[in-house]
């Protein structure tokens, strides 16, 4: 056990602080830098949990989004109108990543803008202990129910819909502010890619290095909690105040230096302020100003095969992914259950596919997040495309990306798959009709 770690933790305004981020909510445990979590569900009832917990090699503690009326009473396999009995509410978190502080800094000024220009005014900000951003709001700001469904039923898509119109809104500002502190060329050399990687329609887009990824956000998902510790980085999640984000830095995040003092997600709101933002969050995209990232149907330039496509036929980047993954196993699983629906698998055959996938991961999935996905595309029985092979937050953030011969030729791994079918029936030798031969 770290001594400063335990040290730190025995501090009373620190476990007080970890405690009232805990309310109403289910928490995860981690356990050392590359352990995994504890038990779920699991909650703090005392201040003192905090200690004893850490004690027995605790190094983080980690809170839902979700509000529950009792998180125990959550169970492993809860379908959506089970889970939805139990959830008290829910608290829009954006979750900022990105590998450079100071462009999750710029990200975060602009996110705190939009939500200003909505006339939102309680907003919570907090480091994430490593080098990306959270953004909150208070699920007290929403107004009780949207387009006559009750709000607190409207996880996950309530935070989704929100997290993509706020990056659509702020995309240019984004672009304009990056681009004004670091050349492109620059960008691309210190993350490891092709230039090309970085542009959309030979243009840069700027969250090709900043990530607010709506589409992992799903029920029961965890975030940091405020004054806990980032086992890997050293650093505490510490709240900042939105109008001194430019002037954050990491020294005020070292553990020696941490003051427990401001909350995260402010207490009190005034009326139900961000009733606005998610009214037209939700007009925006029925009016189609933006696309969620899931909602690409299938095209019609696809012909939707009439039987499941053996593995033989499915591109290196799936291949490849199916091997284990070490981090990106969330993003992962997404592509794997969107291309198996495209190509036709049945949800049985897909759950074994992907229970024997996540054996291999050097970490896996925990058994509920799992569950949760595939409970959600039993509902949905749309097939959707997983992202296109040029989107840079996946194949080639993953490592999975496929030759650049392959991914040339096809825009999506689906793609690629019913190309080589096609083939194969135009190589298939047709047969000869057959002549009957008429009785003299």
């Amino acid at each position: 056990m770290d001594e400063n770690i335990l040290k730190y933790y025995s501090r009373k305004d620190v476990q007080k602080k970890i405690l009232e981020a805990s309310k109403d909510r289910e928490i995860g445990v981690k356990y050392g830098r590359d352990g995994g979590f504890g038990k779920r569900p699991d909650v703090l009832q005392f201040e003192n949990d905090v200690l004893e917990l850490v004690k027995s090699g605790a190094t983080s503690f980690h809170v839902s989004v979700e509000r529950w009326e009792n998180p125990l009473l959550i169970e492993t396999g809860m379908n959506r109108s089970q889970l939805d009995r139990i959830r008290k509410g829910w608290d829009a978190i954006l979750d900022i990543d990105c590998k450079f502080l100071e462009y999750s800094k710029i990200t975060a000024e602009l996110l705190v803008e939009a939500l200003k220009f909505h006339e939102i005014k309680n907003i919570g900000v907090k480091f994430s202990g490593g080098s990306g951003i959270h953004i909150g709001i208070p699920f007290e700001s929403f107004p009780s129910s949207v387009d006559s469904k009750e709000t607190k039923d409207l996880f996950p898509e309530g935070v989704r819909v929100i997290a993509e119109y706020l990056k659509n809104m702020i995309r240019d500002p984004l672009r304009e502010r990056i681009l004004s502190v670091s050349k492109i060329d620059d960008i691309a050399k210190s993350i490891d890619k092709r230039k090309e990687e970085l542009l959309e329609k030979n243009i840069f887009n700027p969250f090709s290095v900043v990530g607010i990824d709506s589409i992992l956000i799903a029920s029961r998902h965890l975030y940091r909690a405020p004054y806990s510790v980032n086992e890997k980085k050293g650093f505490v999640s510490i709240p900042i105040e939105p109008n001194s984000i430019k002037d954050f830095n990491l020294s005020v995040a070292k553990i020696e230096n941490v003051k427990a003092e401001r909350n995260f997600l402010p207490k009190k709101v005034d009326g139900y302020e961000a009733g606005q933002l998610i009214m037209q969050a939700f007009d925006a995209l029925k009016k189609k100003r933006f696309a969620m990232p899931e909602e690409v149907k299938i095209k019609r330039e696809f012909e939707t095969p009439t039987m499941a496509v053996n593995e033989e036929h499915w591109p290196p980047c799936i291949k490849t992914g199916l091997k284990g993954m070490g981090d990106g196993k969330k993003r992962f699983l997404f592509i794997l259950l969107n291309f198996l629906k495209s190509l036709n698998w049945n949800m049985d055959s897909i759950e074994k596919i992907v229970k024997e996938w996540n054996q291999k991961n050097k970490e896996p999935l925990k058994e509920g997040y799992i569950i949760s996905q595939l409970n959600w595309h039993k509902q949905h029985k749309e097939k959707i495309l997983p992202p296109n092979c040029a989107n840079p937050a996946y194949y080639a953030d993953l490592g999975i990306k496929c030759p650049e011969e392959i991914c040339s030729k096809c825009k999506n791994p689906v793609n690629f798959s019913l190309r080589k079918l096609r083939m194969l029936k135009q190589q298939k030798p047709k047969r000869k009709p057959r002549v009957s031969k008429k009785k003299t």
